[in-house]
């Protein structure tokens, strides 16, 4: 089995593997676990992953739930929840109503096993709960010339024992100058977040406006993504980590396809 499949979590903490990209499992006390957009191609050419193996075999990590932020293929990924349904026939699947859609059509998952939610709502995951936010809003950003997002785009918070994880999504450039998507985080209170970032690409914040997002927030720990994983969208954590302030939130650089426990910061 995976390693994470063998993990013990103790109460009041969290497990996290991250495997590369966005993708992520977490996993509590009782053993509730949740893949979170889940991409394990296995046509992985060298001029375009930087790992040419997939990080997990489906089939070696028992999976309860798997929750997704929106349609694209590096995030709702037909090719790995076909493996993972196979592997674990009863896992539920949660995400917007795009990525229900794209499961129903190109996968052998059943209606009665998807979950749609959408920003505002929240859902009951056995022992965690899932509150879905915008990484995205509908409109896009007029006032910056962002036009609206081709899906609908998702983060989320979800608490898990006594500590509440961000997982922010492909968010929008300009998303810490936007107080209607920060504020409903913000009301939440996540202790961790995992950002989407890059440092020059655009279409996701920067490293100034992934460090606003989590100060705007009030994150205490924060943890970089969406790299290592293509090798034209891959960037240096550490040079991200090195522009958080000394009184800023604490970077949590997590090596890829390795795990965590991570328990929430006191005092």
């Amino acid at each position: 089995m995976h390693p994470f499949a063998e993990l013990t979590v103790p109460q009041r903490t969290v497990g996290i593997h991250w495997f590369e990209q966005n993708s992520y499992a977490i996993k509590d006390s009782q053993g509730t676990t949740v893949l979170i957009d889940p991409y394990f191609p296995h046509n992985r050419p060298a001029d375009r992953f930087v790992h040419t193996d997939p990080p997990l075999d489906e089939s070696q990590l028992p999976t309860q739930y798997v929750l997704l932020t929106h349609a694209h293929g590096d995030h709702t990924c037909s090719e790995t929840l076909e493996r993972i349904h196979q592997s674990w026939p009863e896992a539920r699947y949660v995400g917007p109503r795009e990525s229900i859609q794209k499961i129903l059509e190109q996968t052998g998952v059943d209606s009665n096993q998807t979950i749609t939610i959408a920003a505002g709502e929240s859902v009951e995951l056995d022992t965690m709960i899932v509150h879905a936010v915008y990484a995205k809003p509908p409109a896009g950003d007029p006032d910056t010339g962002i036009q609206p997002p081709d899906v609908t785009h998702l983060g989320y918070v979800i608490k898990v024992g006594g500590t509440k994880l961000y997982f922010s999504g492909d968010e929008i450039n300009t998303f810490a100058d936007l107080d209607g998507l920060v504020k409903p985080i913000a009301d939440l209170h996540p202790d961790i977040g995992f950002i989407t970032l890059h440092p020059t690409e655009g279409e996701f914040p920067f490293i100034d406006g992934s460090i606003q997002i989590a100060q705007r927030i009030g994150l205490k720990t924060v943890v970089p993504s969406h790299y290592a994983c293509f090798v034209k969208r891959d960037y240096d954590p550490h040079e991200w980590a090195d522009q958080i302030p000394p009184d800023g939130p604490e970077p949590l650089i997590i090596p890829p396809n390795s795990q965590v426990v991570y328990r929430v910061q006191t005092g």
